[in-house]
This record gives C-alpha cells, sequence and structure tokens, in this order.
C-alpha cells in the first residue's frame, strides 16, 4: 500500500530524495544478487550453446560412422532427364538404359459440362467410385456439379476433382489419381451404374517403362528405387526414347572432404572451450569455466578421442595433435591412405567394431548432452537451480525493500508533520508576545 509523503513542508528537507538514498542502501545486498543473477544467467546461456554444439557434433559423428559413410560414390548421367541418388555403401558400376516412358495418373474427363449449381447426379444424390477392386458410394449431398467435387476431394479415395471454366461458362468435370501408375485405375459412375455426365474420356494410367539390355522394368512412380544395390534412378520425359548411360564410382575427394568436415567441427569446438576455460593476466578476465575442472575434463577427452587405443595414432590417415592442442587434418596424408587401402582408412573414421573417430566423437557428444542424465545436461540443470533462488531471494527483497521504503516515508512524513505543528506553534508564540498587553 502506498505512503503518502509530504518532502520538506516544514523541515525545508528533500526528504524524498534522502529517503531514496536511503533506499539506495538498503538495496544494495539486491543488487548484487542482480549482478549474480545476470552473470549465472550468461553462464547458463554458455552451457546451452556448448551443449547444442556437443550434440551436433554427435549428429555429424553418427553420420559419418554409418556403413558406406566415407565411401561415397560420384554419379554422373548422359542424359539431364535421368537422374541417380546413391546411398551410402553403394555398389560402384556402370549401367546403360533405354527411357520407353514414364509414369501418369490414371484420367477421366467427362462429356457434358454444366454450371456448378446444376444437378449432374441422376437417380438420387450419390455415386459409386470403384478403385483398386473396391466400391465406395460417395453422398454428393445435393447432386450438384459443385456438391460432387467437393464429395470426391473429401472422399479420402486417392482422387482429384476439379471443374474447369470453359469459354462459355460452363465448367467440365475432370477427376484424376493421387498417384501415378497402371494401378491407379478407376471407375465413377451414378449409383445405378449408369453414365455421369455422358460418360468419360479416359486417359489410363500407366507405368514408367525403361529396358536394360532385354529386361523391361517397370515402376509406378518415375522412380525405380534399388535398380542397382542402393542405387536409385528417377526419369523425366524429356527422357523418354533416350538411351542413357549412368558412371557410378568412388569419389575420394568427397570422402576427404567429410572427413575434414568431422575434423573442423571438432576444431570450432575445442576453440569454443578454450574461450570458455581461459584466463587474460593482463585483463585480468576469465572465461564463464575457468577453473572448472568438468568443462575441462571435457576438452581433453574431446582431443583424446583422435587416438584409437593401444598405442596406435591417426596420423596415418591425416590427423594428428599440434602444439596449441588442436587436431590437424594432413589433406595429402589421407589422399595417399584413401588410394591405397579405402576401406581401411573408411574403417579408422567410420569403423565401429574398433571404434574409429566418428563412433569415437559421437559416444562422446551423446555422453556430453544427453537430455537425462548428459555432463553438460547436469551443469546446465544445476545453473537453472541457482537461478531460480536467485530469483527467489531478488523477489523476496522486493518485498522487504517495499515496507522499507514504506517505513521511512511515513516516518519523515511524521517527522514533516511534528516539524508543521511546532512552527505554528512557534508562530503563534512569537505572534503574542509580539502584541500590546490588552487593555
Amino acid at each position: 500500500m502506498a505512503t503518502s509523503s509530504i518532502s520538506g513542508l516544514a523541515s525545508g528537507l528533500d526528504t524524498a530524495g534522502i529517503v531514496s538514498q536511503l533506499m539506495q542502501l538498503e538495496a544494495t545486498s539486491q543488487n548484487r544478487l542482480k549482478t549474480k543473477l545476470t552473470t549465472e544467467q550468461s553462464t547458463l546461456k554458455s552451457i546451452q550453446d556448448l551443449n547444442a554444439k556437443f550434440a551436433a557434433l554427435a549428429t555429424a559423428a553418427g553420420a559419418l560412422s554409418k556403413p558406406g559413410a566415407l565411401s561415397p560414390l560420384k554419379v554422373t548421367s548422359s542424359h539431364e532427364g535421368v537422374t541417380v541418388n546413391a546411398a551410402n555403401g553403394s555398389t560402384a558400376g556402370s549401367l546403360t538404359l533405354r527411357v520407353d516412358q514414364v509414369a501418369s495418373a490414371h484420367n477421366l474427363r467427362f462429356a457434358t459440362t454444366a454450371a456448378t449449381s446444376d444437378v449432374v447426379v441422376s437417380g438420387g444424390t450419390t455415386v459409386s467410385l470403384t478403385i483398386n477392386g473396391a466400391t465406395k458410394t460417395l453422398d454428393t449431398g445435393d447432386g450438384t456439379l459443385g456438391g460432387l467435387v467437393k464429395a470426391l476431394n473429401a472422399s479420402g479415395t486417392g482422387v482429384r476433382a476439379s471443374a474447369l471454366r470453359l469459354d462459355d461458362g460452363s465448367f467440365r468435370l475432370s477427376v484424376q489419381a493421387a498417384t501415378t501408375g497402371a494401378a491407379s485405375a478407376f471407375t465413377l459412375t451414378n449409383s445405378d451404374g449408369t453414365a455421369l455426365l455422358g460418360g468419360a474420356t479416359v486417359v489410363a494410367g500407366q507405368d514408367a517403362q525403361i529396358a536394360v539390355g532385354s529386361d523391361t522394368i517397370h515402376s509406378a512412380t518415375n522412380t525405380f528405387t534399388g535398380l542397382l544395390p542402393g542405387i536409385d534412378v528417377t526419369v523425366a520425359s524429356k527422357a523418354v526414347g533416350e538411351t542413357v548411360t549412368l558412371d557410378i564410382a568412388s569419389d575420394p575427394t568427397a570422402a576427404r572432404d567429410r572427413a575434414k568436415g568431422l575434423v573442423d567441427q571438432v576444431n570450432e569446438l575445442l576453440t569454443q572451450l578454450d574461450k570458455l576455460t581461459s584466463y587474460d593476466p593482463i585483463t585480468k578476465k576469465s572465461g564463464a569455466f575457468a577453473g572448472n575442472s568438468t568443462i575441462r575434463d571435457l576438452r581433453n577427452q574431446l582431443l583424446g578421442a583422435v587416438y584409437p587405443g593401444g598405442g596406435t595414432t591417426m596420423v596415418g590417415v591425416g590427423v594428428q595433435t599440434d602444439r596449441s592442442g588442436k587436431l590437424v587434418f594432413d589433406a595429402t596424408a589421407f589422399d595417399k591412405s584413401y588410394a591405397a587401402d579405402p576401406a581401411a582408412t573408411s574403417a579408422a573414421f567410420s569403423g565401429t567394431s574398433p571404434a574409429g573417430l566418428a563412433k569415437r566423437l559421437e559416444s562422446l557428444g551423446k555422453a556430453a548432452s544427453d537430455r537425462t542424465d548428459g555432463t553438460l545436461t547436469s551443469v546446465a540443470n544445476g545453473s537453472s537451480a541457482q537461478i531460480d533462488r536467485l530469483k527467489d531471494s531478488i523477489a523476496s527483497w522486493d518485498t522487504r525493500l517495499d515496507l522499507r521504503r514504506q517505513n521511512l516515508t511515513r516516518q519523515f512524513t511524521a517527522l514533516e508533520t511534528a516539524l508543521s505543528r511546532l512552527n505554528s506553534q512557534s508562530n503563534w508564540l512569537s505572534g503574542q508576545l509580539g502584541s500590546p498587553s490588552s487593555q
């Protein structure tokens, strides 16, 4: 509750200013808490950023530890209308094919046109849709062309309807399967089996078709999944009638780039850790985690992951440490090792038994960033708890300081009131003493 104040009315003092200065002294402890809160919030942000980087490292390393991740393939096609996707672990090779046709969806284009408000369904308001051997009765609501289009699109049967506006203002119904391929065929009639809207011109759906030597291969879509082990081939209409050659070869450059990318990511994390644990003797400023043994230990583990164990190193495949405590990637050494034995080089990074560098880094990243019991998660939880305690203490001080301000204001107001009363009495006495005696 606010307390009214009479500032300096009798004393001439700036009692409001005095109260304000006294409150500044009273708030010293709370201000220290606020400063500590700001520092703790900044520390928590640093923890969260660090945790995110360890999680990103775990994800990237996990991807590189998958089979074939460091055995990428380079795919070339002799025609832009045929593209290839090669998954990790796919086999290199060459393939020649001829594109005979691309996939298309089954389509019905009805003969009679009408306004969208015209009733076009006969014998009631329902129609029969037969697709994949199953017949479903659809209620159009009012039997109009508009109601029919709406019912078809809402049916969930795998067809899409549209009403095309023609020059004369009438609309022509077109219904198409949502998927391509010969199996997308369907029929649409009145419920009694009679033709709807004068019957329809049928454009039958078809599978995509390619010829490989004497073999003819079909796909309901334009993508031939697993045409070769791990190889998906997609054809486009511009390639119909063309003979296309696909070359699938090992890509050492991409392998080197992936390995280097992992090393770069580790170095980026090491740089951040160094910044957080640093101390500048000139400015006498410390990083957020200077002296923190948990963070220092994480850095040591990260740098130590480069050693496979058993007294061996990764120098032969292009990875080593330097005097500054960072990783160095030797592209020349990697290329030489990969050319001589790509499988062994890949295993040094992507192997699982024994664990390669990527697997070791993935395990370290997960142990640090796990949402439940990760090392950094525990540190972040402790920081969050401390922030909550500081906020509670600051809130308690708000209440305490508000009461103190009210008491001080009340005391000074009482002082001003008392001085004002004394001044009035003094003025009255002076007036009495200075006036002539009564006759």
